[in-house]
């Protein structure tokens, strides 16, 4: 497709400041900086390094975001919204490594993120989402086939990789293989045998039936491939977004492992709660997506949000489980999976209310305040 004149764009420079600012904090850290993190004791000290770090992360993982929104539009659902997934869940990966391997013993820490993901997205920003759309759009729909397939290997991943090492001794290289073979059998029903599941239903429909649309009241609220409406995004090369956007993930690669530092110091020398650890990377990794998906609710395109969000989730579980536990054979570091009894209990009451809330097929704002009250469970458990 055609992308949009750049004429009157801000130059490159402008526009990539995300990245050359990561590349920026790369090069103080890496030189004249490389000590700064060797004592952490002052509390001042510690709160700088750790805003400085966090914001030139945010920044880029919002620049890397911005890139794949732009190859999002140019490729049409649902491979605009896998890229972003994808693009997203690679950082938490490296994030979620470079933790688990740096400092004290904290095996944990790839089960709490992943655990925090699972709790961020499936209550804390499908909640979000439906009260923002249901407010707006008083109900809205979605294409039920799609959203019960990502439900399903969710489900499927999250008994797998959470609940079961908790009772019986589950093999690491059972994990990664369940965990490749159900991700990679989604992807095919995404991508290729079943693409029109995860397109709005009215579109599904009229393509399945060959009729011309008709536009009422609720018109806007599908996605169309083709929608050429970019939100103020300065729209240039194919070759470009990917150039941008590998090149905007290098810093959040190089800083991840100095990031995992100040997180290994709050955890254990400042007696933060364990699980923080794993929040903080989700929150940190997550924020960029849950900006496109407030925005795909608010503009009535819950399927776009639906796709973000679920696709993310699944691609956390799918992704990291076999990412660490191949990380672990090389590093010989100990990896924890099985969630305690209350994480299982809200694992279970979560998943549980994803799939009765998507039974219908249409949402309200009492599903998304069912969801963030889940979401505020789970946050008083962390820190009460």
């Amino acid at each position: 497709m055609k992308t949009d004149s750049t004429a009157g764009a801000p130059s490159i420079f402008r526009s990539e400041l995300a990245c050359w600012a990561g590349f920026a904090t790369v090069l103080v850290f890496f030189t004249v900086g490389a000590s700064w993190l060797e004592d952490l004791s002052e509390i001042a000290w510690y709160s700088f390094m750790f805003a400085w770090l966090c914001g030139a992360i945010l920044w880029a993982a919002f620049g890397v975001t911005k890139h794949a929104d732009c190859l999002a539009i140019m490729l049409g659902e649902p491979y605009g919204t896998l890229l972003l997934t994808v693009a997203v869940t690679g950082m938490e990966v490296i994030m979620i490594v470079a933790v688990s391997v740096t400092g004290g013993e904290n095996p944990t820490v790839a089960r709490d993120t992943i655990f925090s993901v699972v709790m961020i997205q499936l209550n804390g920003l499908i909640g979000l989402t439906l009260l923002i759309g249901g407010l707006r759009h008083r109900e809205q729909v979605f294409n039920l086939l799609g959203n019960t397939a990502f439900l399903g290997a969710i489900v499927g991943l999250s008994i797998l990789t959470l609940v079961l090492p908790r009772f019986a001794a589950t093999p690491a290289w059972f994990l990664i293989a369940a965990s490749v073979v159900l991700y990679g059998t989604f992807l095919g029903i995404q991508t290729m045998r079943h693409r029109g599941y995860f397109k709005h239903p009215i579109k599904r429909m009229i393509a399945a039936k060959g009729e011309k649309e008709e536009e009422d009241e609720g018109e806007g609220e599908g996605e169309d491939e083709h929608d050429h409406h970019h939100h103020g995004l300065v729209m240039r090369s194919r070759r470009y977004h990917v150039f941008f956007l590998i090149l905007t993930m290098l810093p959040v690669v190089l800083l991840a492992k100095k990031f995992a530092v100040l997180i290994d110091h709050g955890v254990g020398q400042m007696g933060a709660p364990i699980a923080l650890g794993g929040l903080l990377i989700a929150v940190l990794v997550l924020s960029p997506e849950v900006m496109s998906a407030v925005k795909a609710a608010h503009a009535n395109k819950l399927q776009r949000s639906d796709n973000i969000v679920l696709g993310a989730t699944l691609a956390t579980i799918g992704l990291t489980v076999p990412g660490v536990l191949a990380a672990s054979f090389f590093t010989g570091y100990r990896v924890e999976f099985g969630l305690d009894n209350v994480g299982i209990v809200l694992l279970s009451a979560t998943l549980l209310i994803s799939v009765i809330n998507a039974a219908a097929g249409r949402t309200n704002i009492m599903q998304g305040v069912i969801h963030l009250t889940m979401f505020a469970a789970f946050l008083v458990v962390i820190f009460v």
